[in-house]
């Protein structure tokens, strides 16, 4: 299938996203879109599969003019798209969502269960998942939920897959597993738009790179014929020398203190600490019990056992209310559903974890929460028209800016972050690695849990590596490798 966009426009309102973009997809190609969030990436798809119309401008589909009415349409027509933000329903199982729309039923209207259990388990099992078809999805890791879409999105025997950050949330196994799918697919004829900010991925798997910028396409290239540095400049419209930042932290005393941290079937005996001013990464394989340590520090899950310290003093986070009050903050790597009130405004949001300090007799006082929520915004660059805008508007880099801000304006003295920037392009990641930079300069003790091991290697003074529930090794940064810590992740052993 080959597709052709040309001169498309459209805006929201006096925001202009698109500025006359072309696009084309030649047959069985692997093409890369690239390009900051809010560059107009997901709305140029989401125009191509009738999401949302064009202001203006022409699709061709294997040079016919077309324009689809909706998702729908364009999935029976051999589109289909897998989005970055899932769209699955928690309480339902595996099998019931891989069937959403397309229930398989017999001439009495009754549901064919063993034929639509058979088909399932059959691409769950190419793509290598390891959870039942009975599982509810809220049961389910973030990966294991792209799992699901990515095998919903084959079963339609679509010519062309749009995969927005597919692999955000996979584990390197499970990435690899889905590279072979793709580069398989392709020798079937089916052609691909990869949306992705992982410049590894783009030059290991795509054909050709079309990057956006400010909703203009910018630069269409062959892979072969470019480097990160001719991507990233044009992208962001500059050079970015240095993707990490100098770490010119000064580390201080001990400020949190876990001690035999358990709980039954998840995690047991896990003991570290984290100084004022230090980055200490958590790396490991999906699954390993990185996130869950985390949600039992917060008060978002209960202990069995164990010690939380701060500052020499035991405290009880029985509810994140007290691990607020005890001054942790915690950014969650699901900001869709656990983070943000996709809903409610940017100030609304910000304000969450902070509100008590501007309001006296239950009133709140609107001027200074409007000078704290105005200087939160622009210290955090996050692109909106106002502090008014509601937070579903906003592209995903710009949603984890205002998760930042929530736990920057509460004062939070230990902030955790899980996958920090998960889904978030080559400049807003720079912005927030410059951010956690500020933060532990002046004495913030930041727990960061990453599957990208550059970013752990990269943004981080030690690393706490997690096997099955347990800590199997701690590395000093500056001498640790990728291949420690894969050795350490996968159960192995190091320096014997």
């Amino acid at each position: 299938m080959e597709i052709a966009m040309q001169r498309i426009n459209k805006s929201f309102g006096n925001n202009n996203v698109l500025k006359g973009v072309d696009f084309r997809l030649a047959p069985g190609e692997i093409h890369a879109l690239m390009g900051e969030n809010g560059a107009g990436k997901s709305t140029l798809m989401n125009i191509l599969t009738g999401i949302i119309s064009s202001d203006s401008g022409q699709i061709e589909v294997d040079g016919q003019k077309t324009q689809f009415k909706n998702a729908l349409v364009a999935e029976q027509a051999g589109i289909s798209f897998i989005h970055q933000e899932m769209n699955n329903y928690g309480e339902m199982t595996v099998l019931e969502n891989m069937f959403i729309n397309r229930e398989l039923t017999n001439r009495l209207g009754l549901l064919k269960t063993p034929v639509m259990r058979t088909q399932a388990k059959q691409y769950l099992d190419y793509l290598g998942a390891e959870f039942g078809l009975d599982t509810l999805i809220k049961d389910l890791s973030v990966g294991n939920q792209q799992l699901v879409e990515i095998a919903k999105s084959l079963m339609t025997n679509a010519q062309v897959i749009i995969m927005d950050e597919p692999t955000s949330a996979l584990t390197e196994n499970e990435i690899q597993k889905l590279f072979k799918i793709v580069k398989e697919l392709q020798q079937q004829g089916v052609g691909f738009i990869y949306i992705s900010h992982r410049m590894e991925e783009i030059f290991a798997l795509c054909d050709t790179i079309t990057v956006m910028r400010d909703g203009i396409s910018v630069m269409t290239t062959s892979v072969d014929e470019t480097n990160v540095n001719q991507i990233v400049k044009a992208m962001v419209g500059r050079e970015l020398t240095e993707f990490y930042p100098t770490r010119t932290n000064q580390i201080g005393d001990i400020y949190l203190q876990a001690r035999g941290l358990s709980r039954r079937g998840v995690f047991n005996d896990v003991n570290f600490d984290v100084r004022s001013g230090e980055i200490v990464a958590f790396a490991g394989l999906m699954g390993a019990g990185r996130t869950e340590i985390m949600r039992a520090i917060f008060g978002l899950d209960h202990l069995d056992r164990g010690k939380i310290i701060i500052r020499d003093q035991l405290i009880e986070n029985h509810s994140p209310a007290a691990a607020i009050k005890h001054g942790i903050g915690f950014v969650t790597e699901n900001r869709k559903d656990e983070g943000l009130m996709l809903d409610a405004t940017i100030a609304d949001n910000i304000d969450l974890a902070s509100l008590a300090s501007f309001t006296k007799y239950g009133v709140i006082d609107q001027h200074t929460d409007r000078v704290f929520v105005d200087k939160l915004i622009k210290r955090l660059t996050i692109k909106a028209q106002s502090a008014l805008d509601i937070v579903n508007s906003l592209s995903g880099g710009n949603q984890q800016k205002v998760v930042l801000a929530k736990w920057i304006g509460a004062g939070s003295q230990v902030l955790i972050l899980d996958e920090p920037t998960r889904g978030v392009d080559v400049g807003a990641k720079r912005e927030i690695y410059d951010l956690m930079n500020e933060l532990t300069n002046r004495g913030v003790a930041i727990i960061m849990i990453s599957s990208d091991l550059p970013e752990v290697l990269g943004m981080s003074d030690r690393i706490n590596v997690v096997y099955e529930g347990q800590i199997t090794g701690t590395l000093v940064t500056k001498d640790a490798t990728q291949e420690a810590i894969m050795t350490l992740a996968t159960g192995g052993r190091i320096n014997e």
